[in-house]
């Protein structure tokens, strides 16, 4: 484990949540986590939440694995809500572990006002957790930091989206969206995000949503509202949580996993009614072969 996970693991109420989660959970799993973690692959660890920030690290390997069904050798993925920039430069060494597994080359984009956070609309941005000026950056710094394939765009979310979503490419598809802005008008701009050509995007792609555990959550506000209203105003466009990804986990408990969704391109050219394989699909009868 390097040092600065476990710098994490001992910070501010770190050890009580993984406390919390991992004692929970099966005696043999925390035991084959031990083993995993000495000597497994970059891929069993993820399988075993090893990897600082699981929530980034399933969706981006998740995300390069989609791409790679499809043939497709190079993707984007963004983070919206920088601060820091912890989150973003913790997301670029994700990304060079998983394009070294999978092969697929994946550009990072940050997208963050650069100034801290702006003054709440109302209640449905939750002014009783978030207030104007929180969570500001040192731009020159973490630019500094960044690797070559990971870029930040700086302004006012929805000033910034609509160049964006214009200059996207259907030969670098946007294939996992993180969204961490905290109020809802600033999760409404984000997902104008998902309003390009469906080629833009694989055909379906996951969705973190870091601010969907405080303890006033609801759909009547905050990033739960902004989805709803997304899933009105778009007939083939949906943001739904991950199906079955608690059954698919080893580990059922941490909390990420009820912070993880998935936006359905359901008019992506894959996902039409005149999609052909090149083979049909068969199955097997054991009792008359």
């Amino acid at each position: 484990m390097s040092t600065y996970a476990l710098r994490r693991l001992f910070s501010s109420g770190k050890l009580k949540k993984v406390a919390i989660e991992r004692l929970s959970e099966p005696l043999h799993l925390n035991l084959a986590s031990v083993a995993v973690a000495l000597f497994g692959s970059f891929r069993a660890k993820v399988a075993f939440d090893l990897v600082v920030r699981p929530q980034y690290a399933w969706p981006i390997l998740h995300a390069a694995d989609t791409a790679r069904e499809y043939g497709i050798k190079h993707i984007t993925i963004a983070e919206f809500g920088v601060a820091s920039g912890a989150g973003l430069l913790n997301m670029c060494e994700i990304v060079r572990r998983v394009t070294a597994s999978t092969g697929v080359v994946i550009d990072v984009v940050g997208f963050d006002s650069g100034q801290g956070m702006p003054p709440a609309i109302d209640f449905r941005d939750h002014p009783e957790a978030f207030q104007a000026g929180d969570f500001p950056m040192e731009f020159e710094k973490l630019r500094a930091a960044l690797p070559s394939n990971a870029r930040l765009i700086i302004g006012a979310i929805e000033q910034t989206i609509p160049d964006f979503v214009r200059q996207m490419t259907a030969d670098r598809p946007l294939g996992f969206i993180a969204v961490d802005v905290d109020y809802y008008s600033s999760a409404v701009a984000c997902l104008k995000v998902l309003t390009s050509s469906p080629d833009h995007y694989l055909p379906w792609l996951p969705v973190y949503l870091d601010d969907v555990t405080l303890k006033t959550t609801s759909r009547f506000c905050g990033e739960l509202l902004a989805v709803d209203e997304f899933n009105d105003a778009h007939i083939m466009r949906k943001i739904a949580p991950f199906p079955v990804l608690r059954a698919r986990r080893l580990f059922k408990n941490p909390i990420w996993i009820d912070q993880m969704f998935a936006a359905q391109i359901h008019d992506h050219p894959v996902r039409s009614a005149n999609a052909k394989r090149l083979t049909a699909r068969v199955i097997a009868n054991e009792y008359v072969n």
